[in-house]
């Protein structure tokens, strides 16, 4: 089988595409990139990252909506300024994640604080830079911010996450949407959670909630979602309780390798739709999309430091590992990895493995690649829940990052060294 730079396909991103032999971001060619900043290296495209947000506003255009990047999957300071400078609001996770939106410029009235697990520490640095609404996502949680509320004098503005029970139909490490998921209330029990938060002197019921997973390629879980939360709000106002929002959650997937998922503003089309048929297309509406936005924006460059042949596998050992890009180990997760710079030829079949001291630390299986030691590889798709879940195991330093706007180039990380993953470090006397 001959492999030619003609015949890559790669997913469908305009703004990352081979211009003859050499694979670029815009304006830009990658191996430039990695020869300038080493590689491991995360490289990512303001123009992709603009593009699908611009997606969604035009589903959203002439509603009230607002749209809130879901952090955690890429919380890099630059990519987080992109997004508030085009007008988001952030879905957040922790204290961290607030501190990042603030440092980055983001507007804290238009942050939504999501979690299980939010401590009284957390929820009173939230109350205090007034952000927009906390997701909470159970009962116990309701009364525990109720208190910090009121040890503060003010009122938490809330949104309860329901668990609506909808199979999102994606991997189940990434559903959160089942009622055997740790996240949100129960269907059956949200009437009566709304009732209780109603009556905590520390609460403002505002809105309602619900997410089902990630990576969901397909229409119909969010229409049945729709439905089991559109119910839930004829409920809960007819006991008097009245809902200024509803927020949808994210979720949308990307084309890892050959995914179909809706375009969001067709998606949008088809979920408003809905909304108006039951009478609530007016209502203020919230998302909180992540992966969707970043996913495809991003690259990872990886240098090939050998080629090892054997008798069942042959192995191609690139410098970048489970510690860069985790998905692989942790889902199985399959990412396109191409030449920067195709060849033509006969290739061989590798299995695309890191240096780290583990059997889990594989990049791409089985993949047929014109390869030699010292070539540069990309893995594609990478701007989503790779960067945001590196860490420093064996002692890895993280990668440098870039981002290309046009044909200008900006390092928005430096590279970790060794000395920088202890340095918070004490020896004992």
């Amino acid at each position: 089988m001959t492999a030619t730079f003609n015949a890559i396909a790669l997913p469908g991103q305009p703004h990352i595409a081979y211009q003859g032999s050499d694979l670029m971001v815009e304006g830009v060619r990658l191996s430039d990139l990695a020869r300038a900043h080493g590689t491991p290296l995360f490289v990512y495209s303001k123009a992709a990252m603009l593009s699908a947000l611009a997606a969604y506003q035009r589903g959203f255009a002439g509603r009230q909506a607002q749209i809130c990047y879901a952090m955690k999957a890429n919380s890099s300071l630059a990519v987080l300024q992109v997004f508030a400078n085009a007008g988001c609001g952030f879905d957040i996770v922790s204290a961290g994640e607030l501190a990042r939106v603030l440092a980055a410029g983001g507007d804290p009235a238009k942050v939504i604080f999501s979690g299980v697990g939010k401590t009284r520490a957390e929820m009173q640095q939230a109350l205090k830079v007034g952000i927009g609404c906390f997701n909470v996502e159970s009962e116990a949680e309701l009364d525990v911010l109720s208190d910090v509320a009121a040890s503060l004098g003010l009122k938490a503005p809330v949104s309860l996450r329901v668990n609506p029970n909808v199979d999102p139909k994606t991997h189940p490490y990434i559903s959160t949407g089942l009622k055997g998921n740790k996240f949100g209330i129960a269907h059956e029990e949200a009437l009566r959670a709304y009732r209780h938060a109603a009556s905590l002197p520390g609460l403002k019921v505002v809105g309602i909630d619900c997410h089902i997973g990630s990576q969901i390629t397909e229409m119909t879980p969010y229409l049945d979602a729709m439905d089991r939360v559109l119910d839930l709000v004829a409920d809960i106002e007819a006991a008097g309780i009245p809902i200024h929002h509803i927020d949808f959650g994210g979720g949308l997937g990307i084309n890892y390798n050959g995914d179909t998922p809706p375009e969001a503003d067709a998606l949008w089309a088809q979920l408003l739709a809905k909304l108006d048929a039951r009478g609530y297309g007016q209502r203020q509406l919230m998302i909180e999309p992540g992966r969707s936005l970043v996913g495809n924006a991003g690259v990872c460059l990886t240098e090939v430091l050998y080629l090892k042949p054997g008798e069942q596998k042959n192995f191609c050992i690139v410098d970048a590992a489970m510690n860069d890009l985790p998905r692989p180990a942790m889902y199985q997760a399959f990412h396109q990895i191409v030449p920067v710079t195709a060849q033509t030829g006969e290739g061989t079949v590798y299995d695309i493995v890191g240096p780290v001291c583990e059997s889990g630390d594989w990049i791409g299986r089985d993949r047929q690649l014109q390869v030699q030691a010292g070539d540069t590889l990309a893995v594609l798709s990478a701007g989503a829940y790779c960067m945001s879940m590196a860490s420093n195991y064996n002692t890895r330093g993280r990668a440098a990052e870039v981002l290309v706007d046009g044909t200008q180039v900006h390092l928005i990380r430096q590279r970790e060294s060794a000395f920088d993953t202890f340095a918070l470090e004490q020896l004992v006397d």
